[in-house]
């Protein structure tokens, strides 16, 4: 990651931009390239709710179907699912969409630059952008951009594309960092794993309490997950608490004989968060081993 953010360009030549498709990602993007000052010439959508984000987002910014995006656009932005994306590219150049001198970028955290070789044959400049952020699709998701880092990948060697995926990433107003193309996978796993499980996480510790009788488990929740966050940023797992941490056996025991009861499908994530926090634990020099050791018979139990 760079050291510092820096400034944003504010006086570089302005880019005729086409988002394919105005999801919730893209629609985001598009108004943030627009805020940057670039022209947003045209947004494809097929949805009743991308339609409604192009209408919230870019709004007077004409429909078309992809093809005719591209065709009108220096910078063409892909922001579709992985799993859409190949089949895209190969449809767009077989169409004779793309051309000499675009810049295309897709926003898909799992994918670098490789799958956009059909359009770099042809002569387009193809980079990854992903943002790291998470996004609603709303309005209020161009400003967390502010706060956000975005994942640029480039074609190997050539430093000018990667300064150009930079610069774009600024002018979205996020942090860049490079990600090799052979790192792609590992780097977008990581963001799911924490972020998307995060919230399965949070959402069944919401239910627990529900059951214990919490009329509103948000409030209860928000102080110490925050201050988890903030410990586990900080002071990695040194920052870790809580009976495992300790080796509170009988605790542990005593969650796993209340989750038997009272929540059967929770049982094995809790047992699985809990072994890896052992070990975390035990490395970090918060555990000793025979404490970890017992910690893990006791979750070894819950398993037979």
């Amino acid at each position: 990651m760079s050291a510092g953010r820096p400034a944003r360009r504010g006086d570089g030549p302005r880019l005729r931009v086409g988002v394919i498709s105005a999801g919730r990602v893209g629609a985001v993007l598009g108004a943030a390239f627009q805020r940057a000052g670039h022209e947003v010439v045209a947004v494809s959508g097929v949805s009743a709710a991308s339609l409604r984000r192009a209408e919230e987002l870019l709004p007077q910014v004409p429909v078309r179907p992809p093809d005719e995006v591209a065709n009108s656009a220096d910078l063409v932005l892909l922001a579709v699912p992985d799993d859409v994306l190949a089949g895209l590219v190969r449809g767009l150049v077989a169409t004779g969409s793309l051309r000499s001198g675009q810049i295309l970028v897709h926003t898909c955290g799992a994918h670098g630059v490789a799958v956009l070789e059909p359009a770099a044959e042809v002569g387009v400049l193809p980079l990854a952008l992903h943002p790291a952020m998470t996004f609603t699709g709303r309005p209020e998701d161009v400003e967390r951009l502010a706060s956000a880092c975005a994942a640029v990948t480039a074609a190997g060697a050539d430093e000018a594309s990667w300064n150009v995926g930079e610069v774009l990433a600024l002018e979205l107003g996020a942090e860049p960092v490079r990600v090799p193309e052979q790192a792609r996978r590992l780097y977008h796993t990581a963001l799911s794993h924490g972020a998307n499980h995060l919230i399965t996480l949070i959402n069944e510790c919401s239910d627990l309490l529900r059951g214990a009788g919490v009329e509103i488990p948000e409030r209860v929740l928000a102080p110490i997950l925050s201050a988890s966050l903030d410990n586990a940023l900080r002071f990695g797992d040194k920052g870790l608490t809580g009976p495992v941490s300790r080796g509170d056996t009988g605790t542990v025991r005593a969650h796993l004989a209340e989750l038997r009861e009272s929540a059967p499908e929770v049982s094995a994530g809790y047992a699985e968060l809990a072994r890896r926090t052992a070990a975390r634990a035990e490395q970090a020099g918060l555990l000793d081993r025979h404490s970890a050791s017992e910690v893990t018979d006791v979750l070894d139990e819950e398993q037979r």
